[in-house]
């Protein structure tokens, strides 16, 4: 069954808090907002994914929890990958080669640069930026993880907070 990949970058994160480690850094008033409006963006097309991996830095797993609850997918089932957090595009790529093929469709909530950059490279896409929360689906002719590489993959769809969508 050919895989899809729904790539999502964590909501708008809060700077007040200069004490904060980058990694800590939770979502602002606008993330807050934006999550679950997007995660129902998903729903109501019917882009429901099997499973979640996302970065475990507090403004993603966060993110990732709003749309998981949104979708009807339980917290705890959500799979924190440290892989994720500060990783080069190549990184991303691996842990997407590691995905558990027993999902053919998989969310992946990460981080700019590396997010809008895997993205061009699967796809040979001309995305200049993912802006904070939004979501690209993939669409790959494969059946298992470990297939995809850059250029094997189709843009199906692509969304962001402040689009008309």
């Amino acid at each position: 069954m050919p895989k899809k990949l729904l790539l999502i970058r964590h909501a708008k994160s809060d700077w007040d808090n200069i004490h904060l480690t980058d990694f800590k850094r939770p979502l602002n008033s606008r993330g807050e907002k934006n999550a679950p409006e997007m995660a129902l963006r998903l729903k109501k097309k019917s882009f429901i994914p099997e499973q979640i991996v996302s970065s475990p830095a507090l403004r993603a797993i966060t993110t990732a929890q709003h749309f998981a609850e949104v979708l009807g997918i339980e917290k705890k089932d959500i799979i924190k990958e440290m892989e994720i957090y500060d990783a080069l595009p190549s990184t991303l790529l691996d842990v997407v080669n590691n995905l558990d093929d027993k999902s053919s469709f998989t969310a992946v909530f990460g981080h700019n640069p590396a997010i809008t950059y895997l993205v061009r490279d699967l796809c040979n896409s001309d995305l200049e930026n993912m802006p904070t929360c939004s979501m690209v689906l993939i669409r790959f002719p494969v059946d298992n993880w470990s297939l995809i590489s850059n250029g094997t993959g189709e843009l199906i769809f692509f969304d962001y907070p402040k689009s008309e969508a």
